[in-house]
């Protein structure tokens, strides 16, 4: 029996991958300082948006607290005398403008906890590491064998997920990874069938994939244990950071990363392959691949957070593929993150954006048509291949693994059923957002045409036209009637404009 609480009713679960935008529509001075009026939305309906209102003050609080990420960031200078003045408000919305857009469109920050405060305080009020140390504590109770080491603050992005560095009392030596999560808004396996699946998770014994050793679930959270690895995930490596730093601190702006040379593109990216088709024909859907999530112990690369897509959390490239109506599978979604993922390997550093058809020079002439068939705005119109063909490919085709023997998962006939649903349940929700994006893109691209001076330009000179064009007819008519009005001969009467036949005449019998 679970020992996790269950959520109140009603409890409403966040998609925290979606995008917050946020504008200030108005300033208002008070006695001794100014407030600033945001306008915040989510998503792409101004439906759900709602304001909140801030102090420059609130801003330079904000602006200390992201500071760890070593990046430069806009902030207005303070001003001490004439700061009430009209024109230095203005000046100073402007610049406050800037730094909103700056870090709701950075794709670190923007997930920070810190941020989603600032702008949605009602939704982001809870404290989620008190949240997740009751949790852990009910769990200490009930088996006394684990112990806490120390908590791992911020090492991961998710606010909705804590670590925690533990051992086992029986093997001391050893170091565990233990991790809270709330339930996401994708979770669509009953309860019953979500424990069914962490059951086999926890069973399973894979080269590619990083072990699971305990899970219990509730409706509301799962906690979870695994070996930890003290090097780290693959962005560590890739960053040359310290895993038990703030994942802010270092993956905004790393000094060192550096991409990988081609032996180890080759043997990782191969290894990732092998992973992601042994969860594919075993009817397990991920969806999570990312560089974060990637182990790698003694030169093999081991999938983690397999569960992800199980406990209904968001991928953390949602943002990214949600615009491209093509990716609109779990398929899809692994090739597409593995795309990216091939992409940091490669340079150091994630894309820009996506699509990508513009690469920094490399050697790896192989490297790159990879990331072309699977980035370029080609690929994400036209379709991506599928893992089984990224893995024929000659930069992988001939890589050795050392587990030779097909690898396999064996999942009960009732439970890849309700896999198999739920993932069509996940697909569904995405092509829905996809659906709404699409519509909301045309619109606003309508709008934008409607009202850009070029448009307003010509709908003025076809009015003119019209107007002319009116004027002439008018003319004309004017023109005919006066000629039928002044012919000659009396033998044609006037007629009335409000009849359609002339007055009757007199008729006259032969002679």
């Amino acid at each position: 029996m679970s020992f996790l609480e269950k959520p109140a009713p009603g409890k409403l679960l966040l998609d925290d991958t979606v995008p917050l935008t946020a504008v200030i529509e108005a300033s208002q001075n008070l006695q001794s300082h100014t407030e600033y009026i945001i306008r915040v939305q989510r998503g792409v309906s101004s439906d759900n948006s709602w304001q909140v209102i801030r102090r420059y003050s609130d801003f330079d609080v904000l602006h200390s607290s992201l500071m760890v990420c070593g990046i430069s960031l806009p902030l207005p200078p303070k001003k001490l005398l004439g700061n009430m003045d009209r024109e230095f408000i203005a000046e100073r919305q402007r610049g406050l403008q800037t730094y909103l857009d700056s870090i709701t469109q950075h794709p670190l920050l923007c997930s920070s906890l810190t941020i989603k405060k600032f702008l949605d305080p009602n939704n982001y009020c809870a404290n989620y590491t008190e949240i997740a140390l009751q949790q852990v504590s009910m769990f200490f109770r009930s088996d006394l064998k684990w112990e806490v080491l120390e908590p791992l603050k911020d090492v991961g992005w998710r606010i909705r997920k804590k670590y925690f560095l533990i051992k086992n009392k029986e093997q001391p030596k050893e170091r565990y990874l233990l991790s809270w999560v709330d339930i996401g808004p994708d979770k669509f396996l009953s309860d019953k069938d979500l424990q069914s699946a962490m059951k086999l998770l926890t069973s399973l014994s894979a080269p590619y994939l990083c072990p699971l050793l305990f899970s219990s679930t509730s409706e509301s959270s799962a906690l979870l244990i695994r070996p930890f690895s003290e090097r780290g995930s693959l962005r560590d490596h890739i960053c040359k950071v310290k895993p038990r730093e703030s994942y802010l601190k270092k993956y905004c702006n790393p000094k060192k990363s550096q991409g990988l040379e081609l032996p180890q593109i080759k043997l990782y990216g191969r290894q990732i392959l092998e992973g992601l088709k042994l969860l594919h024909d075993g009817g397990i859907f991920y969806g999570h691949l990312q560089v974060s999530n990637v182990i790698v112990e003694d030169g093999v690369c081991r999938l983690m957070d397999v569960e992800n897509g199980m406990l209904g959390v968001p991928s953390t490239l949602r943002p990214s593929f949600t615009p491209l109506r093509k990716i609109n599978t779990i398929e899809s979604i692994d090739v597409f993150c593995f795309g990216h993922l091939l992409y940091e390997m490669t340079y150091g550093r994630p894309p820009d954006g996506v699509p990508v058809d513009q690469y920094p020079s490399v050697p790896y002439t192989a490297v790159v048509s990879v990331l072309q068939s699977i980035l370029s705005s080609e690929a994400c119109k036209s379709g991506m291949p599928t893992v089984s063909q990224l893995v024929q490919t000659p930069l992988f085709s001939d890589v050795q693994l050392q587990q030779s023997e097909k690898l396999q998962i064996k999942v009960p006939s009732r439970l890849k059923e309700a896999l198999k649903t739920a993932k069509e349940s996940l697909e569904k929700r995405l092509q829905e957002e996809q659906r709404v994006m699409h519509q909301h893109r045309r619109l606003t691209r309508a709008q934008s045409h409607h009202s850009s001076e070029e448009e307003k330009k010509r709908r003025k000179i076809l009015a003119r036209k019209k107007s002319r064009q009116s004027a002439y007819e008018n003319e004309e008519d004017v023109s005919v009637r006066n000629n039928n009005n002044s012919g000659s001969g009396a033998s044609s009467p006037p007629t009335c404009p409000s009849s359609p036949n002339p007055p009757s005449t007199t008729e006259h019998a032969p002679f």
